[in-house]
């Protein structure tokens, strides 16, 4: 492990991890037993006691029993208990959780359509991002709605960067490299492929050892998350490239949500849903200061050039025809996802305005 070289940066990093737990809401843990409560909410996230996301979450549940006079219990299994995204799903079905904060491809076998602002490379730019989200994020909620889960919010992960022990500014160092790709992302995987590469599949929680035994050479991570993590204590390079965008999910099972009463579902959803709000909102200015920490801490930060930009785009770009014929893939919503990034940079990057 890279030591920390000095108390200022010991202190940054911890106020970064403290606030990014977050990051580790990314990916749904947990398992309880016993008898399930129609006015009990139980919720599994990898965020640890003592983070931003579980004071803020702590705080909504707080605010839900007191609303609802005492007839709402949000119960929080914190720290990742056990298991994945896909473990957490099954304990959903048969009624030992009600629901958790999941990684947007951890839900994906739920509802395809969640995976979209993932696909690598798409988004240039933050501002994209905005632009798109304002427009596509009422959709994929009611999407999920109808796959049975009902969204109390999305939260902003941030850019997604290559990260690895060697400098990478170009498609050819990833070549003969263990890349890693999300278990439960196609779409990365495709991408990787067809970038010439050799993706390695593995789940959010075996990164880390895969990083120290050499399963993996190479992995994509916003800043946050890489610290959150500690994947930054196995790489030495940051690439400065916005590969993907990664968004967290806090997510109910339908059926637990609708044996609540009409009234209490309206507190849970305003409560909880303006709580994932200030989540979502400080999310972009601490991955800001997760980088400024990397680079304190040794992790070297590498520029791309815009030439290679551009050919990694474009490479990536002939996929969207293939992607549109997956059956794992929402192909009008990719259409309109396309057309609204056309939109934007027609604009020079201005919202554009539509007639009324």
């Amino acid at each position: 492990m890279r030591p920390i070289r000095s108390v200022a940066v010991a202190r940054r990093v911890a106020r970064v991890a403290r606030a990014w737990g977050v990051a580790l809401s990314l990916c749904a843990l947990g398992c309880v037993t016993g008898a399930v409560s129609a006015q009990e909410i139980k919720l599994a996230t990898l965020a640890p006691d003592g983070s931003e996301w579980m004071r803020e979450m702590r705080a909504g549940a707080d605010r839900v029993r007191e609303l609802t006079d005492g007839r709402v219990e949000i119960r929080f299994y914190p720290g990742g208990v056990m298991g994945n995204d896909a473990q957490v799903l099954r304990r959903i079905r048969i009624g030992q959780l009600h629901g958790g904060a999941f990684a947007a491809s951890g839900l994906a076998e739920r509802y395809r359509a969640l995976t979209l602002y993932g696909i690598p490379l798409l988004f240039r730019s933050l501002d994209e991002v905005d632009y798109v989200r304002e427009r596509l994020d009422p959709k994929l909620e009611a999407g999920l709605e109808q796959a049975g889960f009902v969204s109390l919010g999305f939260s902003e992960g941030g850019f997604a960067e290559l990260m690895a022990n060697e400098p990478v500014s170009r498609v050819e160092d990833l070549q003969r490299r263990k890349v890693w790709v999300p278990e439960g992302d196609p779409l990365g995987f495709i991408a990787m492929e067809a970038l010439g590469l050799s993706p390695v599949v593995l789940p959010l929680t075996d990164v880390l050892t895969g990083l120290q035994t050499g399963l993996l050479d190479v992995v994509a991570a916003s800043p946050s998350a890489a610290l959150t993590l500690q994947w930054h204590t196995n790489v030495r390079y940051r690439t400065e490239l916005p590969v993907a965008y990664t968004m967290g999910i806090l997510a109910l099972d339908a059926r637990a949500f609708n044996a609540l009463g009409a009234g209490d579902r309206r507190v849970v959803r305003d409560v909880m849903g303006d709580a994932m709000a200030r989540i979502d909102r400080a999310a972009r200015e601490d991955n800001l200061e997760a980088a400024l920490v990397m680079t304190d801490i040794g992790v070297e930060p590498v520029s791309v050039n815009a030439a290679d930009i551009g050919e990694w785009r474009s490479t990536v770009e002939t996929i969207y025809p293939e992607l549109r014929q997956r059956p794992d893939i929402d192909a009008p919503l990719l259409d309109e996802l396309l057309g609204l990034l056309d939109d934007f940079r027609a604009n020079d990057g201005a919202a554009p305005v539509r007639p009324e």
